[in-house]
């Protein structure tokens, strides 16, 4: 198989990334469905160490992360032919650097928002292992996406539908087709866009 469509288009390899409570996997499973391509929710990368730290409210250090990160990169790379999108906070430069690593093509949607939109969200999701706690801590560690990365900035405080349509019409998938179609691979990443 090859990163390319038949129409020679790349196929799509995305991460979307942000805090918790962005939207991250909500609005990475819609684009994957839109695109018609694998999704990938990094919350099922974490070793249970990391779970069991977040749910007690102790943040990840880079240690804790780089395992994760690490088997992020590896499914990153395995649907590099196929395209794919998976969810990942990815919230310093070196972790997305880590990811590029095992996918050099990888673009990233970073879901932007306030720390009042992320938290007002983040406490309409009761039950997830990342308490609002640690809200503070994850934008201490967010470093957004720099000039040099390929990516786009899109605000969360907005329906996951409107978030769907800005990344398709940024991104140059306008013209509403998805990116699988019968005989060939998916399709279209980003332009680099910070």
């Amino acid at each position: 198989m090859s990163s390319t469509r038949t129409d020679g288009r790349p196929t799509a390899l995305l991460v979307v990334m942000g805090v918790s409570g962005s939207g991250k996997s909500t609005v990475g499973a819609a684009i994957a469905q839109r695109l018609g391509v694998p999704f990938g929710d990094a919350d099922d990368f974490h070793p249970p160490a990391n779970i069991a730290k977040m749910t007690a409210g102790v943040p990840l250090d880079d240690d804790d992360r780089i395992p994760w990160l690490e088997a992020i990169g590896r499914w990153l790379d395995e649907h590099d032919d196929r395209g794919g999108v998976i969810s990942c906070s990815a919230l310093k430069v070196a972790y997305r650097d880590r990811l590029r690593a095992h996918a050099p093509r990888v673009t990233f949607v970073h879901l932007h928002g306030t720390r009042e939109v992320i938290a007002r969200r983040q406490a309409s999701r009761p039950g997830h292992f990342m308490p609002a706690s640690l809200l503070d801590s994850q934008f201490d560690t967010l470093e957004p996406l720099g000039p040099d990365e390929a990516g786009l900035v899109i605000d969360v405080d907005q329906s996951v539908d409107a978030i769907v349509h800005e990344y398709v019409v940024r991104s140059g998938r306008a013209d509403g087709t998805p990116d699988s179609t019968s005989g060939s691979t998916p399709d279209s990443t980003p332009d680099s866009q910070a």
